[in-house]
């Protein structure tokens, strides 16, 4: 029943679909009921006749797909889900004694597999909605996440040995990282494949792995699971049942999660209500909880900023239509160089366009809920802010149009640091083509404002600098306490080796929340003392190596 997608997307009519089922315990398992995926071209040509296709499919009333059918999920059942865990359950004894370099070794075959598939994983990431640009950065963070420096770096963290030679005999301490068990990976909706791919990096610290992919864009994900991790897990000789995927309801799956005593972390990308509220779950039955939640990135542009470079970053917050959860959602401007820097960013953002995603230069997604665009426009709006650009629906030519089903790049400015996140839009993530820059009041501790807004932020995913004096740059460093990744005169969004790619404080990873190497999360530390010809009462009573107490 399953079958690898060629390169050769979209297909053909008459060529079958390619079908993709649940994957549990080594094994695929068919359900009969399946989640159609319609190229994201073909509904933004027409609506109505992408979707009514995608509808009948699904419910059994069309058994004859479209060249614009791009695959199939098989919906898997609660028996599934049930029968995942179990797998789980029993090959993490096996997988967690497997050596930690058989195990790095992962890594690097997963690595040289998304190499290998790129051009089909970029095609189904496009053919799923993501603009041809996005997929591709999406795959190159891949890299970074798989790279051999960031392997070696997680690994130096896994498991470390000393030695001690004593007058009496020798010592070898071990500080290392133990698997915690059964994770379970919820990936979001937006981003999914990339997502489950980071997800999945606990099986390197030696846990099992059951994945979820969400019912809204399961191809992707299923793909990149089944056709990049499988594999690799099979060249190592991974127990049956090390990693588990299928496409199902969250909320039924998440409860099945909780309530099994056998899972021991829940890795959830979502809502920040709903993250927390998991939390909360999590913790009263004695399950670790890691969050990815919303972001709401500030940058800083100081007055000796080059602005080129700092409106070439700041324009990323509009990549995906800004439903990236690490893209700028906030500026703090310089009022040296505030209406310079509005001046060219409206300019920049006036470039950027709607399109079908696989055509290339197109950057702009599809927006769902515009209406919730607008309603935070006129809260900015209403609150004092003035628009600089942008706030029309347009037709995926660019052109405004009352029913596009895109939203035109928007720039607002917001005077004044004092009381700024009374703007809905500045307070928190809106997910939207929406860059609120705010122009502080002037004064002689203007740094101490920036700083001290930066780090009350409720969310920390990522925050920036752009600034050429070094003593500004320090502080920034120094004292920015807040966000999991801060970058300096440097893309916001760009991946690099040994820098976590997720993660952060706050409402961004909840309690618990820091930059996030799924790794290690996933694990908990443990120290080892291994002794040899060592007498038990010089050991607690004080002698040193060389016979003398301290």
């Amino acid at each position: 029943m399953t079958s690898s997608l060629a390169s050769g997307i979209p297909r053909t009519h008459g060529d079958p679909v390619p079908t993709y089922l649940s994957h549990v315990g080594g094994r695929d398992v068919d359900s009969g009921r399946y989640l159609y995926t319609v190229s994201t071209r073909s509904i933004l040509t027409d609506v109505f006749a992408g979707l009514t296709l995608k509808r009948r499919l699904e419910q059994g009333l069309d058994d004859t797909p479209t060249a614009d059918v791009v695959g199939r999920c098989a919906v898997a059942d609660a028996e599934t889900v049930a029968a995942a865990l179990d797998s789980a359950a029993a090959a993490a004894p096996a997988w967690a004694a497997t050596p930690l370099a058989t195990r790095m070794r992962l890594g690097e075959l997963v690595r040289a597999r998304v190499r290998t598939r790129r051009t089909e994983l970029v095609d189904l990431l496009v053919a799923e909605g993501s603009p041809a640009a996005l997929a591709r950065w999406q795959v190159a963070g891949l890299l970074e996440l798989f790279s051999a420096q960031t392997l070696e770096y997680c690994a130096s963290q896994l498991h470390q040995e000393f030695r001690q030679d004593l007058r009496h005999g020798t010592r070898t301490l071990t500080v290392r990282r133990v698997a915690d068990g059964v994770v379970c990976v919820n990936p979001p909706q937006n981003a999914p494949a990339a997502s489950a791919l980071f997800g999945v990096t606990p099986l390197l610290s030696g846990n099992t792995v059951v994945v979820r992919a969400p019912r809204s864009a399961p191809l992707g994900v299923m793909f990149a699971l089944r056709e990049v991790v499988a594999p690799a897990l099979r060249e190592l000789g991974a127990p049956a049942g090390t990693l588990n995927f299928f496409c199902a309801r969250p909320g039924p799956t998440l409860r099945a999660w909780l309530d099994d005593p056998r899972v021991a972390d829940i890795f959830y990308t979502g809502d920040v209500e709903r993250g927390l509220e998991l939390e909360r779950e999590c913790v009263a039955r004695g399950k670790k909880p890691i969050l990815e939640l919303a972001g709401n990135d500030c940058v800083v542009v100081w007055r000796d900023a080059d602005l080129d470079a700092a409106v070439e970053a700041l324009t990323e917050s509009f990549y995906g239509s800004g439903q990236i959860c690490m893209v700028p959602n906030q500026v703090v401007a310089h009022p040296d160089i505030a209406d310079e820097l509005l001046v060219r960013l409206a300019t920049a953002a006036a470039r950027i366009r709607p399109g079908y995603p696989d055509e290339e230069g197109v950057l702009l997604s599809p927006v769902l809920r515009g209406e919730r665009f607008f309603a935070f426009v006129r809260d900015a709006l209403d609150r004092g802010a003035t628009l600089v650009h942008g706030a029309r629906r347009l037709d995926v030519d660019g052109t405004p149009c009352d029913t596009g089903l895109f939203v035109e790049p928007t720039v607002l400015r917001v005077d004044g640091l004092a009381g700024c996140r009374r703007i809905d839009a500045v307070r928190g993530e809106t997910f939207f083509p929406l860059l609120p820059v705010i122009v502080p009041e002037p004064g002689v501790d203007l740094l101490d404002r920036a700083l001290a807004h930066v780090n009350s932020n409720p969310y920390g995913l990522r925050n920036s600098l752009w600034a050429g004096d070094e003593r500004v740059i320090d502080r920034f460093v120094a004292e920015t306490v807040n966000g999991g990744v801060l970058k300096i005169n440097d893309s916001h969004i760009g991946f690099l080796p040994y820098l976590p790619t997720h993660g952060g404080t706050g409402l961004t990873g909840g309690a618990f929340g820091e930059a996030n190497y799924p790794m290690l999360r996933t694990s908990h530390l443990q120290g080892v003392s291994r002794a040899s010809g060592i007498r038990p009462r010089d050991a607690v009573f004080g002698i040193d190596h060389c016979g003398r107490r301290d």
